[in-house]
């Protein structure tokens, strides 16, 4: 028998709101498992970042600073803009829902390049938006013709990842001062992993007023469990950004470790070093092993699995290793797995267990069937 009061109450959600589901609760991962699956950098932060951490514990009875002021200030000193250039939120997931609320109406259309971060999509239709994906042009160029005067032209922004999730692959930053010169429409770009990558656009913020650059200390910085995001564009965007986001959303320890952070840049420079050097010797192992490696500038790796199986398949018969790897429902990623890249131990035990399911595979000894 239907519960008439919780029908009630669903029936009063926006029509938005009820295209998605409920959501189900996910068993947490075996903390025996080696999670390579969410492009965490798992490494210990540096002395003073957690120092500043432990004094922050202190002023755990105050609300955090509005508007997060003191942070906001910190990095436009360690990025050469002013504060007002730049917005600070709890993860820069928090600055792309803010930028979803400000920009969208109902009806409204977005553009992102695709395959990217899926989490955009439930963002456009909580707004009910029209989700336009755009996919990469030839050896992962800007599709510049499309972006302005194709399916992307009525957007009111397009959204593209420099390196992209989940290919870890790097669009030139010429490319991207392009578009900008060439639109007047907003462009988002996330550089989340920009700091294993070649080069970064945040010299653009001063020549172009229609760029919001985001970055997150997730990845480069070792905190993703702490939440800091950040956004550089113009102090007009900018201003109002701020002032539709959440009272106090940040806490006080993110605002810590951040200014730590931004004032300690170079202690992470080992950090990427590793990072980048496992990056090499993993995607060369796993080429001879044959998997087809894309190259990659984030600190993660797409994998094009051998023949014969899908990522699917290659996930669940890792998981069954305790490896923990991403697979993807799109197009033309349906036989590939992302890795993330950890330690050298977390590595040496993905390419182990990578060779032994190859080892029952070729001995016939495979416990899982081909999907």
């Amino acid at each position: 028998m239907s519960d008439a009061k919780l029908q009630s109450v669903l029936s009063s959600l926006s029509q938005f709101a009820r295209k998605l589901n409920c959501l189900a609760s996910s068993p947490a991962p075996d903390a025996s498992c080696v999670k390579l699956n969410t492009n965490e950098n798992p490494f210990a932060l540096p002395p003073l970042v957690r120092a500043s951490a432990v004094a922050a514990l202190e002023r755990q009875y105050l609300y955090p600073e509005d508007d997060n002021i003191g942070l906001r200030e910190a990095a436009g000193h360690a990025y050469g803009l002013s504060r007002d250039q730049v917005i600070a939120g709890n993860g820069s997931s928090e600055l792309l829902g803010l930028i979803y609320r400000a920009f969208l109406t109902p009806g409204d259309a977005v553009a992102m390049m695709s395959p990217g971060f899926s989490f955009n999509r439930k963002l456009a239709v909580l707004q009910g938006a029209q989700f336009l994906e755009i996919g990469w042009g030839e050896a992962h160029s800007l599709p510049l013709e499309q972006l302005l005067f194709g399916p992307a032209k009525d957007a009111k922004f397009i959204l593209l990842a420099n390196p992209n999730n989940p290919t870890g692959t790097f669009v030139p930053i010429a490319e991207i001062e392009r578009l900008l010169a060439q639109s007047d429409r907003l462009i988002v770009l996330d550089e989340a992993y920009v700091d294993f990558a070649p080069d970064d656009a945040l010299r653009l913020i001063d020549r172009y007023s229609n760029l919001l650059l985001l970055r997150t200390f997730s990845k480069s910085y070792a905190v993703a469990g702490i939440r800091i995001g950040l956004g550089f564009g113009h102090p007009e965007v900018i201003g109002r950004l701020r002032n539709i986001q959440n009272v106090f959303n940040m806490n006080v320890i993110g605002h810590a470790v951040g200014i730590s952070i931004l004032a300690h840049r170079s202690a992470y420079d080992e950090n990427h070093k590793h990072v980048k050097h496992e990056r090499q010797r993993v995607s060369v192992a796993l080429s001879q092993l044959g998997f087809s490696v894309t190259p990659s500038h984030a600190n993660f790796l797409l994998a094009h699995v051998p023949a014969g199986r899908d990522g699917i398949w290659w996930q669940a018969s890792l998981e069954q290793k305790k490896i923990l790897v991403a697979v993807f429902p799109d197009r033309g990623l349906e036989y590939c797995i992302r890795v993330s890249i950890g330690t050298k131990a977390q590595m040496d035990a993905f390419l182990a267990a990578v060779s032994d399911i190859l080892g029952a595979e070729r001995s016939g000894k495979s416990a899982l069937k081909p999907h």
